[in-house]
């Protein structure tokens, strides 16, 4: 991990007065852990398929000391972000109540429960944001990975950044979002300069080269989502493990055993455009009942919601299968895609790597149904404000937009995007200074020491 002495920057100096005045005394070091932008790759780590973030200056950061009272005092620069206090051997987390502090706890509690420690140092922390919350740039598993760094530092102990993103995308389960893995493992992995192929199982990063001559360009449609306050994003999760079972039973694979459609993939020896001719074949576009899947699956209704729906998503009694398949098969190819045309450098790579954002988000608006009226508004007018290509970014329903424009256009192409969708919304005009940026690609999470 990136650890640092050197002179601090004014950010860290008013963060460290700010501490002082909380608590009375310096603190002893920082950590800090990125937000990230998905160029490509939606809904598909929890699938078991590659994707494409990289991560951006927007951070969490916090300053911590350490004592021996195994209490954890936890305080956020945002006022709208309460005080919190626990002892470290009576750690709870309320994954009804998704509040700031039970994100900083989940990262505790998986360093916690990693090194079998039934107590911690005392540690008290004050934390601040640059991220947008709710705005699909992760700043929920940045906290994780943030507080995930903290604990491990202040406890003396040591780990590699994949075991730290490992546990951090483990431990965000306890809040109660079934993610893959991908927020926390660019928020550790990502070096300044360059994009990553994120791969799992073994997890590992790929440095990707983003073509010269073009920027990325985000923009916060301003409609907020909360992934673990809402069951959207675990619907999804849920439809897919369904969607793997029907095709592991349709081609006599020992579906127990199968959670996600990459397995199904890797059990068939099969390429992704036949696993995509597959679904075609085996699942039918009309939503499934549950009557219907559990036939074909011969497991009981019992079975059926214990073995494959999570707590939120109990209340369901449709599924669209196929269209979920389609999405997740297809985005996997573009991710490969992508990755390719970065590599071999094409003439028209800008072009070619445009069309494919643009068809991930057509697949995640019209198969996944991950996307919301703001989002394709937004996303419509970066298009025709010069964008070669645009997409949500992060689960949807809210959030950002992402969108690749050649340098030589990037100031026309922000008056417009501000003109056209900000502007003219007094609320979108309030937030629009915090809302649309270019993003470079950033370094990942690091300890800094206090001389």
């Amino acid at each position: 991990l990136a650890r640092a002495s050197s002179a601090k920057p004014l950010r860290l100096r008013n963060l460290k007065t700010s501490f002082e005045a909380k608590y009375g005394e310096s603190p002893l070091f920082y950590a800090c852990a990125p937000g990230r932008v998905n160029l490509i790759g939606e809904h598909i780590d929890y699938c078991g398929y590659s994707v494409l973030p990289m991560a951006i200056e927007q951070n969490i950061v916090a300053a911590v000391s350490v004592n021996s009272s195994g209490t954890i005092q936890l305080a956020n620069t945002n006022p709208q972000y309460k005080d919190y206090n626990v002892s470290s051997e009576g750690i709870v987390i309320d994954r009804d109540n998704p509040k700031w502090h039970y994100y900083f706890l989940c990262g505790v509690k998986g360093i916690q429960e990693t090194f079998e420690m039934a107590r911690l140092a005392g540690m008290s922390c004050l934390v601040e944001g640059t991220i947008p919350p709710s705005s699909g740039l992760s700043s929920s598993s940045a906290l994780v990975c943030c507080a995930g760094l903290v604990t491990m530092e202040a406890n003396k102990k040591s780990l590699s950044k994949v075991a730290l993103a490992e546990i951090c995308a483990k431990c965000e389960r306890y809040i109660g979002t079934e993610g893959g893995g991908m927020d926390q493992s660019i928020s550790f992995l990502a070096e300044e300069g360059t994009a990553k192929l994120i791969e799992f199982q073994p997890l590992r990063a790929t440095d990707v080269k983003l073509p010269d001559g073009a920027v990325f360009v985000i923009s916060n449609c301003c409609v907020e989502m909360n992934k673990a306050a809402s069951s959207h994003y675990n619907i999804r999760v849920v439809e897919c493990r369904i969607a793997t079972k029907m095709l592991a039973k349709a081609r006599g694979l020992e579906s127990s055993v199968l959670l996600k459609l990459a397995q199904v993939q890797t059990e068939l020896k099969a390429s992704l455009e036949e696993m995509l001719a597959l679904v075609d074949e085996v699942l039918h576009p009309e939503p499934y009942s549950r009557e219907e899947i559990c036939k074909v699956l011969g497991v009981t209704s019992e079975q059926f919601s214990a073995d494959l729906l999570s707590a939120n998503t109990q209340h369901l009694t449709h599924f669209r299968l196929y269209q979920r398949a389609k999405h997740v098969y297809g985005e996997a190819a573009r991710v490969l895609r992508f990755k390719s045309v970065c590599d071999s450098a094409p003439a028209d790579s800008i072009h070619q790597l445009g069309e494919l954002m643009n068809q991930s988000h057509a697949s995640c608006r019209d198969l996944y149904e991950c996307s919301c009226p703001e989002l394709d508004q937004l996303v419509d007018i970066c298009l025709k404000s010069g964008a070669v290509g645009s997409r949500l970014t992060g689960a949807g329903w809210g959030g950002c937009a992402v969108s690749m424009v050649r340098s030589e256009k990037v100031e026309s192409f922000l008056q417009a995007v501000r003109e056209a969708y900000y502007l003219c919304d007094p609320r979108r005009a309030a937030m629009e200074k915090e809302s649309l940026f270019v993003s470079k690609p950033g370094g990942g999470a690091a300890i800094l020491i206090e001389e």
